[in-house]
């Protein structure tokens, strides 16, 4: 791999600090949390008896427990999204009712919520730091939000629901992973495979290699189920696999409801309902606006509803092009919900002579990598080494430091690309470790963990990815140096922490843009044999191809953004989950899918993780992505002083000032929706 590899010896982040994974035990697990929580509210208690009105006694000693309960919690947690097993689900699940009660204790201590009030009150604060002061005011409005003004009966309620709404979600999760690994579609003879690109059969042969099957291995992860339905020329074979994805988690998925989430979903729903009123608000949208940057409903539905009028029309274009496509080159007068992506990929091919499959060759794993760590070093003077020899929970999983540009370590990272069995799917990052200052002075600097689900190695050849997932990584990476290249050493406003959800998008959507440039595609690229560059001709089709159908790919993030903020509007199940479904896709969809489709059963975005009724975040924050990349646009994509303007105003600020704040003392001027238009070519 063309990335500068030094041994732990040479590493300049503390390795000794990082977690041991492989001397996790998982036995004592749950003891081992017990005991940190139990240090967590000591430290709470002492603070409290104290009575000292200082940020060291209010905030840092309580900064201090807390972190040692993340350094322990955040590896087991990390692990069971990753390599899950029996063992560790069960220990994990188990801590959660603790962790929850423990929100809720600090959530709802009277003695620490007066000491916050005090503090902020007093001649002491004003003399603090922007970002203390931040932490203090996060604070005080955290607690009124965790019902620590409710009477004793309502505090028990709230926490039982706290509880209860962690163990749901816990739930959910697990239920979508079992139903995905339920399903596995033995293909034995490669004639039935007619269409499928030689990447996806050398995988499929290796999956099924693995499970000592002859022929061909498929199954629900996205590297497996995507390119069936983008190439396959078997319907029957489309039909399957599809049925099987959109009825994950439902009662009508492979295992007959074992694994269903729609009383989950349910019960999620009704208890959020009454969490939101039982702290005053008429709904759980309202709830989560209190902390995000949209300032009310009637903001975010009025954005959404202005996208979708925008977009629909474009969008039904699209649509019906491939319609007439399929009819009138294919004879297929027709077309179900598993063909519209095989025909809008042959009408890309057709159109642009181009399809993600040529491009793939290009993308091999170490020329992205390196090129993307080029894109960053050129942007904001970086340099990311690989260490080698350090404990991971997996034989492909890696690990990375940054510097700046004055050989300061910044933080460090470990990459895990790669899909497998017991594995979450999609892609994220979070937090290993914080960047703050400790109560011995020193700094802790921040590690975060990068997660993608992309095709691994296939016999001889490397790690080839498709130009989609080539963006994935960006968008990851993104999120990465948010957190890793903060300034900010307080814990509670440092990297993406008190970052408002509906902004948290921004660095990630923003560095998804140099996977389009000419420029940065120079160096991203690389054919895996030959190492030559993407051909001019394949890169002018690719950037030609780069808004098919991207209007219906805008009213689809759509139907899910107002499905989410929709059914959370609700103050009771007045609509069924499906019907609230139903009705937003009849306002904004173009494509209407089969009633036996239940997507919501395995929207792990909201019920499994933190975007309820925040799903729109997505959208509000590609307005300031896009927004924000148009300064580039016009200044050049590499200009060295606008890096350095978008890294000290945005990336270092981590959640220390509000989003519009630093979002105008980058750009100017408060976004605008042209930019985002304009990028995806939406008159």
């Amino acid at each position: 791999m063309n990335i500068k590899q030094i041994s732990p010896t040479q590493a300049l982040s503390d390795l000794s600090n990082n977690p041991v994974f492989s001397a996790i035990d998982t036995s004592e697990i749950v003891s081992q949390v017990e005991q940190a929580i139990g240090a967590c509210k000591q430290a709470i208690e002492d603070a409290v008896a104290n009575a000292e009105l200082s940020y060291e006694n209010v905030v840092l000693r309580l900064e201090e427990a807390d972190d040692q309960l993340g350094k322990l919690f955040s590896p087991i947690s990390h692990m069971n999204s990753v390599v899950s097993s029996d063992d560790l689900r069960e220990a994990h699940d188990a801590c959660l009712p603790l962790l929850s009660e423990y929100s809720t204790f600090v959530g709802q201590h009277e003695g620490l919520y007066k000491l916050y009030q005090t503090l902020q009150d007093s001649e002491a604060f004003t003399v603090l730091s922007e970002a203390q002061q931040k932490v203090i005011t996060n604070g005080v409005r955290d607690f009124t939000l965790s019902g620590v003004a409710l009477d004793e009966d309502k505090k028990e309620t709230y926490a039982k629901l706290k509880s209860r709404l962690s163990d749901l979600s816990s739930q959910f999760s697990n239920n979508l992973m079992d139903a995905t690994l339920a399903f596995t579609k033995h293909v034995s003879d490669k004639e039935s495979l007619s269409g499928l690109p030689e990447s996806a059969l050398e995988a499929a042969a290796q999956a099924a290699h693995q499970k000592d099957l002859q022929g061909y291995l498929f199954t629900l992860d996205i590297p497996s189920y995507l390119p069936v339905m983008m190439y396959a020329d078997n319907r029957h074979l489309r039909e399957e696999m599809y049925r099987a994805y959109v009825t994950r988690a439902s009662d009508e998925d492979i295992t007959e409801g074992k694994f269903d989430n729609a009383g989950i979903i349910d019960e999620t729903l009704a208890l959020r309902t009454e969490l939101a009123q039982l702290l005053g608000f008429e709904n759980y949208a309202d709830y989560s606006l209190a902390t995000k940057m949209a300032e009310n409903q009637g903001q975010v539905t009025a954005f959404l509803n202005d996208l979708a009028k925008r977009s629909k029309p474009q969008a039904q274009k699209e649509k019906d092009e491939i319609i007439a496509f399929a009819e009138s080159e294919y004879g297929v007068p027709a077309l179900e919900a598993w063909d519209y992506p095989y025909y809008g990929e042959k009408l890309k091919q057709r159109t642009y002579a181009v399809s993600d499959e040529e491009l793939r060759p290009y993308f091999p794993e170490d020329k992205v990598l390196s090129g993307l760590f080029e894109v960053v070093s050129r942007l904001y003077g970086l340099q990311v080494v690989q260490v080698t020899d350090v404990d991971t929970w997996h034989k492909d999983a890696r690990y990375f430091e940054i510097h700046d540009a004055a050989g300061e370590l910044r933080g460090a990272f470990y990459l895990d690309l790669y899909a497998r069995v017991k594995k979450r799917g999609g892609a994220w990052m979070d937090e290993c470790r914080v960047r703050r200052t400790k109560a011995d002075g020193t700094l802790q600097s921040p590690v975060a963990y990068l997660t993608c689900n992309f095709s691994g190695p296939v016999g001889d050849k490397p790690a080839l990815f498709t130009h989609d997932e080539v963006i994935t990584l960006f968008h990851e990476f993104g999120h990465g140096i948010h957190h890793m290249l903060t300034k900010i050493d307080v814990a509670g406003v440092s990297g993406i922490n008190g970052v408002a959800w509906d902004a948290v998008e921004l660095p990630s959507q923003f560095l998804e843009n140099w996977c389009w440039q000419p420029e940065a595609l120079a160096f991203i690229s690389g054919h895996y044999e030959t190492g030559e560059s993407l051909p001019q001709d394949l890169l002018d089709k690719m950037l030609a191809a780069r808004n098919f159908q991207s209007a219906m790919q805008m009213v689809r993030q759509l139907e899910f953004s107002l499905f989410d903020f929709t059914l959370h509007q609700q103050t009771t199940a007045e609509k069924s989950v499906q019907a609230v479904l139903d009705n937003v896709r009849e306002k904004v969809s173009v494509t209407i899918p089969p009633s036996f489709n239940k997507f919501q059963n395995s929207f792990g975005h909201i019920f499994a993780g933190g975007y309820a009724a925040g799903y729109y975040s997505y959208k509000w924050a590609e307005v300031l992505s896009s927004d924000a990349f148009s300064k580039f646009e016009e200044e050049g994509i590499f200009n060295a002083d606008v890096g350095q303007a978008f890294l000290t105003n945005v990336l270092e600020m981590g959640g220390s000032k509000e989003p519009m704040e630093l979002f105008k003392a980058f750009r100017g001027r408060e976004p605008s929706t042209d930019a985002l238009l304009r990028h995806s070519g939406i008159n």
